[in-house]
């Protein structure tokens, strides 16, 4: 069973990486505030999809590893606790400097919401070394990692996708709001705190579970 701290750490990155939208999110809130909710929610749908595919992709990759080598699994935790924690130095550094973020722009009919959304997402190749980053720090080798990973899944398409809907159902007032530099400079700023005092949850962790 999965450690109940893991389970509350990892709902935090994610909730808090749903929170500041990249342009995924993005694309969703101009749908919403452009075509309707119908087409907010498709795309957010279709994108949900597509982060689920990079799950399953790096799930089937992670498990191989933690059979065949527990201290190269454990190596890779470290790792990924290390990216989330330059993650969180970045998020800081950055902050308030990016401005406005640019929306990909619509398409022509609202039926191609969901379709173009699951491109989109599906078109990222950052997002498979994202989530292969971000998974091993939050998984025990030393139990089953595939029911681990279909937890960490659901859980992550859970948050990615409640935070979406709030996005949404405000449509254009909060796709206004989130290209305000202030706005922005404070959530990531914020993102970027939780990201390093998780990661150092991580690693202190490991040292104390004889891991590292």
């Amino acid at each position: 069973m999965l450690d109940p701290a893991r389970l509350a750490a990892f709902t935090l990155v994610t909730g808090a990486t749903s929170l500041v939208p990249g342009p995924q999110m993005l694309f969703v809130m101009t749908q919403a505030a452009w075509r309707g909710p119908r087409a907010g929610m498709g795309a957010l749908a279709g994108l949900q999809i597509g982060n689920l595919c990079w799950f399953v992709m790096a799930g089937l990759g992670l498990g191989a590893l933690a059979t065949a080598s527990r201290h190269a699994f454990t190596a890779l935790a470290v790792v990924g606790a290390l990216y989330l924690a330059w993650l969180g130095v970045q998020a800081i550094r950055d902050a308030g400097k990016g401005g406005p973020v640019e929306a990909a722009p619509p398409r022509r009919a609202r039926s191609a919401s969901l379709r173009d959304s699951l491109a989109i997402a599906l078109s990222n190749p950052k997002s498979l070394v994202y989530v292969l980053a971000l998974l091993p720090p939050f998984v025990d080798p030393r139990q089953p990692v595939a029911p681990q990973l279909a937890v960490l899944a659901a859980i992550a398409v859970t948050c990615d996708f409640l935070i979406g809907s709030v996005y949404v159902a405000a449509g254009s007032k909060l796709a206004a709001a989130m290209q305000r530099p202030a706005l922005r400079a404070r959530l990531e700023w914020g993102v970027g705190a939780v990201f390093l005092l998780i990661a150092a949850g991580v690693l202190i962790g490991l040292v104390r579970s004889g891991g590292i």
